[in-house]
C-alpha cells in the first residue's frame, strides 16, 4: 500500500486549513525562521534591523509618525516558544473560527485586534512600555475571545487540568493578565488585553450586523478596477444587472467571492480509477503494481 512521507503529510494537513489562517500562519512561520537562519549564521544586525524598524516601539510619537509598525510586530517573535505558543493557539482555536465566519471576517477580526491591541500600546506607551513589543499575541488574544464568544461552552483540555469550557479559560487569561499587568516579567500584557478588547468589540459589532466580509469585498471591487481592462466600457458597453431577462438581485442577498473551489475528479482520472478497481475486483489488491497503488492513494484522497 502507498504510504505518505512525512513531508507529504505535513503539507497536505497544512494545505486542508482555511485560507486565511493558512496564510497568517505561513507568514508567521517564515518570518521566524527568516529570524533563527540570520542569528544561526551571526547576522544578528538583521534581527535587530527588523525590530529598530518593525517592532512597536515605546516612544508613542514613533508609533504615529511610522504607522506600519501596528501591524509588523505582529509578525516577529522573540524565540521559539514565543511563536510555539502563539501558532498554537491560533491554530487550535482559529479554525472553527474561520470555518464559522469565514476567511474575509476571520482576517478582519484577527487583523484588527492585533492593531487594536497596538494602539491601546501606543496610548499606554508612557506608563507599561519601556522597550520594544513584538509578537501576535494580542491578536491571538482576541481571536481566543472571538472563539470563547462563538463556542462558549466547548471543552478544552489543557495539561494536568479537567476539561475547561472555553469561555471560563479565555476569561482566566485576561485576569491572569490583569493581575500580573505590571510585574515587569517582559510580557506585553497591555497589547494582550487590548487585544482581547478589540476582539470582543469587533465580534459584537458583526452579531450587531456589521458585514467584515461585505466592507471587504467593496474595497476589493473598489480598486480590482484599476487593474482591469476599460475596453467594456464604450458607447456599447451595459450594465449586466440591466440583461434582458435577467432576475435582479435581491437585495438582502450578496455575491460570495472568497471561498474555496473544490475540484471534482475529472473524467481522465476517473476512468482511471474504474480500471484499478476492476482490476482489483477480478485478480485483488495485490496484483496491483506500486503506480497503481499510488494513483489508487491519491484519486481516493480527492473523493
Amino acid at each position: 500500500m502507498y504510504q505518505e512521507s512525512f513531508f507529504e503529510s505535513v503539507k497536505q494537513g497544512f494545505m486542508r486549513l482555511p485560507t486565511a489562517l493558512r496564510w497568517i500562519l505561513f507568514i508567521n512561520i517564515s518570518v521566524f525562521l527568516f529570524q533563527a537562519i540570520a542569528d544561526l549564521f551571526g547576522l544578528s544586525v538583521l534581527n535587530r534591523f527588523l525590530i529598530e524598524w518593525f517592532a512597536l516601539s515605546p516612544s508613542a510619537a514613533e508609533n504615529l509618525y511610522q504607522p506600519w509598525r501596528l501591524v509588523t510586530y505582529m509578525f516577529l517573535h522573540g524565540g521559539g516558544f514565543h511563536i510555539l505558543f502563539n501558532m498554537l493557539w491560533l491554530w487550535w482555536m482559529g479554525k472553527p473560527v474561520e470555518d464559522t465566519l469565514g476567511p474575509r471576517n476571520f482576517t478582519v477580526l484577527y487583523m484588527g485586534a492585533g492593531i487594536g491591541g497596538g494602539l491601546v500600546h501606543v496610548l499606554l506607551a508612557g506608563i507599561f512600555a519601556s522597550a520594544p513589543t513584538i509578537g501576535a499575541s494580542g491578536a491571538v488574544f482576541g481571536m481566543m475571545v472571538v472563539f470563547a464568544m462563538l463556542f462558549p461552552y466547548q471543552q478544552i483540555m489543557l495539561l494536568f487540568l479537567p476539561p475547561i469550557q472555553a469561555r471560563y479559560l479565555v476569561a482566566g487569561l485576561i485576569i491572569l493578565d490583569v493581575l500580573f499587568l505590571n510585574s515587569g516579567d517582559n510580557i506585553a500584557r497591555v497589547v494582550h488585553l487590548g487585544g482581547a478588547l478589540w476582539g470582543y468589540l469587533l465580534m459584537k459589532g458583526y452579531h450587531r450586523g456589521y458585514n467584515y466580509d461585505a466592507w471587504v469585498g467593496s474595497v476589493v471591487n473598489r480598486y480590482s478596477g484599476l487593474f482591469t481592462s476599460s475596453s467594456g466600457s464604450g458607447r456599447g458597453a451595459r450594465s449586466a444587472s440591466s440583461s434582458p431577462g435577467r432576475r435582479p438581485q435581491n437585495p438582502h442577498m450578496r455575491v460570495v467571492t472568497d471561498a474555496e473551489i473544490i475540484e471534482e475528479i475529472d473524467e481522465t482520472a476517473q476512468t482511471e480509477m474504474d480500471r484499478i478497481l476492476d482490476k482489483i475486483s477480478k485478480e485483488g489488491y495485490s496484483s496491483l503494481s506500486a503506480e497503481e497503488k499510488r494513483i489508487l492513494f491519491e484519486l481516493s484522497k480527492k473523493k
